[in-house]
C-alpha cells in the first residue's frame, strides 16, 4: 500500500509531546506499517534499522508503547487506525481485481468469436453465421483470493437451484459486497452457508461499530 489518507492536524496533536526527532521516527514507523501492511515486529534493532534509527532503540520502544498496542499472539505491534485504512483499501483492490476478471473474460470471448467467425466459408447460399446470431456464454474465471472449495461449493449451490452464473448475476453480486463492506470471499461463504441463490448488503447483519480511537494512536488522547 503506497498511498493513505494522512490528517495533519490529528498527527500534530497526537505527536505534541514529541521532539522533532521523535516525530520523524513515528512517522516512518507509520509508513513501515502501510507499506508492508502487516504489524509492527517486537524487534526494535530490525525496525531501527529500517526506519533510520540505529542507536535509538529505546526511543522507538517508546513509540511503540506509546501509540501502538502489542499483540502477544502476533508478538507485534498493531494500530487500529492503520488496520481499518489497509483492510479498505484490500477490499478496493479486490474489488477492482474482480472487475478487470469478468471484462478479460469478455474480452477474450469477444476474440474468439470473431476469430471463429473469419474462418466460416460461405456454402451455396447461405451466409455466415454473425456475431449477433451467436449465443455469447457467459464465464467467470475463478478470482485469486477465493478457495477452491468455496469457488466449487457456489458453482454447485447455483447449479442445483437452476440458477445459471449470468453477468448480471456476477456483477450483483459484486456491489451488493462492495456495499456491504465485505470481502468477496466472506460474500460467497454467506452465500452458500444460507443457500442464497442472490445476494443483498441489507440481508447481512452489520456489525456493531467499535469506537474509535485516536487517528494517530489508540490511546483516546496523546
Amino acid at each position: 500500500m503506497h498511498y493513505y489518507p494522512h490528517h495533519i492536524g490529528d498527527f500534530l496533536r497526537d505527536t505534541v509531546s514529541l521532539t522533532p526527532q521523535e516525530s520523524y521516527f513515528y512517522l516512518r514507523l507509520i509508513w513501515l506499517y502501510y507499506e508492508s501492511e502487516k504489524p509492527l515486529p517486537n524487534d526494535t534493532e530490525t525496525l531501527a534499522f529500517k526506519v533510520g534509527a540505529r542507536g535509538q532503540e529505546d526511543c522507538l520502544s517508546l513509540l511503540l508503547r506509546t501509540f501502538f498496542r502489542y499483540d502477544s499472539d502476533l508478538n507485534s505491534y498493531t494500530h487500529q487506525r492503520i488496520d481499518a485504512e489497509i483492510r479498505k483499501y484490500q477490499r478496493k483492490a479486490e474489488s477492482a481485481r474482480g472487475a478487470n476478471q469478468i471484462r478479460w473474460t469478455l474480452e477474450k470471448d469477444k476474440k474468439s468469436d470473431l476469430n471463429s467467425d473469419t474462418d466460416q466459408i460461405p456454402t451455396n447460399n447461405h451466409k455466415p453465421i454473425t456475431n449477433n446470431q451467436k449465443k455469447k456464454k457467459f464465464v467467470v474465471v475463478k478470482p485469486e483470493s477465493i478457495p477452491e472449495k468455496l469457488w466449487d461449493d457456489f458453482l454447485e449451490l447455483r447449479k442445483s437451484k437452476k440458477a445459471p452464473l449470468t453477468e448480471r448475476a456476477w456483477n450483483a453480486i459484486l456491489r451488493e459486497s462492495k456495499k456491504a463492506g465485505l470481502t468477496l470471499e466472506a460474500t460467497l461463504e454467506e452465500i452458500c452457508e444460507r443457500t442464497w441463490v442472490s445476494f443483498k448488503a441489507e440481508w447481512v447483519t452489520k456489525k456493531v461499530a467499535q469506537p474509535t480511537a485516536s487517528a494517530y494512536g489508540d490511546r483516546a488522547s496523546v
